[in-house]
């Protein structure tokens, strides 16, 4: 059974940073893509980041360029996303995903390119 579970989410004041961690389980995703969406409440799941396990390249939501940056570590199977300069406005729970797909580079923010999801963690930003 694969399992995506994150973890690193918490509370913390605007300004500060945090990282997040997905292990993965079950599966070794050594050639697929894995990354992070978010969904605040009222709102719809947003993208954040991907990287590809192939080649390393990454995207991100222009809405977390140059404050986040994400990683893994293909020894642990691990994702992490590290977040830094945090506002009130990425409070969300943030989603571990993974696409087995071999997706087109471009489709790489859509919910539907990703065919396991972790559980989700709650970041809070306060003002």
């Amino acid at each position: 059974q694969v399992q995506l579970v994150e973890s690193g989410g918490g509370l913390v004041q605007a300004g500060g940073s945090l990282r997040l961690s997905c292990a993965a389980s079950g599966r070794t995703f050594s050639s697929d893509d894995m990354g992070w969406f978010r969904q605040a409440p009222g709102k719809e799941r947003e993208f954040v980041a991907v990287v590809r396990w192939s080649n390393l390249v990454t995207s991100y939501a222009d809405f977390v360029k140059g404050r986040f940056t994400i990683s893994r570590d293909k020894a642990k199977n691990t994702v992490y996303l590290q977040m830094n300069s945090l506002k009130p406005e990425d409070t969300a729970v943030y989603y571990c995903v993974a696409s087995t797909l071999d997706a087109d580079f471009g489709t790489l923010a859509l919910t539907s390119t990703y065919d396991y999801w972790g559980q989700g963690t709650q970041v809070t930003v306060s003002s």
